[in-house]
């Protein structure tokens, strides 16, 4: 399994990327990752719209915000990164699209990506380039709000993993993914699936989840199998146990399957915790 080898955090100054970086330093140093941050510039023109810039003037413009936008690049967070493999890049283009074809030229093991919203604008959290890379990105997206509450210490605080599946085709990705990070932090590992309300399909589930832990050798992990709404139910599982990652799956370039499909963006805006999406 890949082991976080490159780890991509975009940033754009702002507070939620700022405390980002202690996630992503923490990764970081615990899998001696390369970790690059990437500030992607908007064009002028995309700005300016229809109003009329001479060549000359534009060139010279877009020089100008390359080299702040460099120079504060190269400033950011700079102490908290020292003594780690840190690459700092400055590209031009549509944000999201330019973060997920990075991505994949790079082959990007994971994109942390800062969301937004706090107390009643938890509604307001997933932004339109973090649906974009969500939606696009081949490799595992980590999002959350609670990324301002990662310590900057080295060690990071992850002691209980939580996966979600809904025993669609991506579900062992998911599961490996957790597992593997699991096993690095010898955190404990819950296995959650939400089911009808009907005994025979629960014993049903009982045993795909039972194959799906001996498939992925995660023989470990705790089953927790629940009957309701799945958005709500994973969510309040992953606040009763006090989970500190909580893994979805989600399809290569292609949204999220099954039961999750529809419910994954509510979960990612309503856990109590990061969420990647594998």
């Amino acid at each position: 399994m890949d082991s976080f080898a490159r780890v991509l955090l975009p940033v754009d100054f702002s507070e939620r990327s700022a405390s980002a970086v202690h996630c992503a330093r923490s990764l970081a140093c615990h899998f001696g990752s390369e970790l690059t941050l990437l500030h992607v510039l908007v064009p002028p023109q995309y700005e300016f719209g229809a109003v009329d810039v001479a060549g000359s003037m534009l060139a010279e413009l877009c020089r100008d915000r390359a080299q702040q936008a460099t120079l504060e690049l190269d400033a950011f967070m700079a102490p908290e990164l020292g003594g780690l493999n840190v690459r700092r890049l400055v590209l031009e283009g549509d944000p999201a699209t330019t973060i997920v074809e990075y991505a994949h030229r790079q082959q990007t093991s994971l994109i942390i990506m800062p969301t937004h919203g706090y107390g009643p604008f938890r509604r307001y959290i997933l932004g339109s380039n973090t649906a974009k890379v969500l939606h696009d990105a081949d490799c595992p997206v980590w999002t959350g709000t609670h990324l301002s509450e990662t310590p900057a210490a080295v060690a990071a605080p992850f002691h209980h993993v939580m996966c979600a599946v809904d025993l669609g085709p991506q579900s062992a990705k998911s599961l490996a993914w957790a597992a593997h990070f699991s096993r690095e932090f010898d955190a404990r590992l819950t296995l959650f699936h939400s089911t009808a309300c009907d005994p025979q399909l629960r014993s049903s589930a009982g045993d795909a989840l039972n194959s799906l832990r001996s498939q992925v050798g995660a023989s470990t992990a705790v089953l927790d199998i629940e009957s309701g709404e799945a958005s709500r139910l994973i969510c309040a599982a992953a606040k009763r146990l006090g989970a500190d990652v909580l893994v979805i799956g989600r399809g290569s370039a292609a949204g999220v399957f099954g039961r999750l499909r529809t419910n994954a963006y509510a979960i990612i805006r309503e856990s109590p915790c990061p969420v990647v999406s594998v």
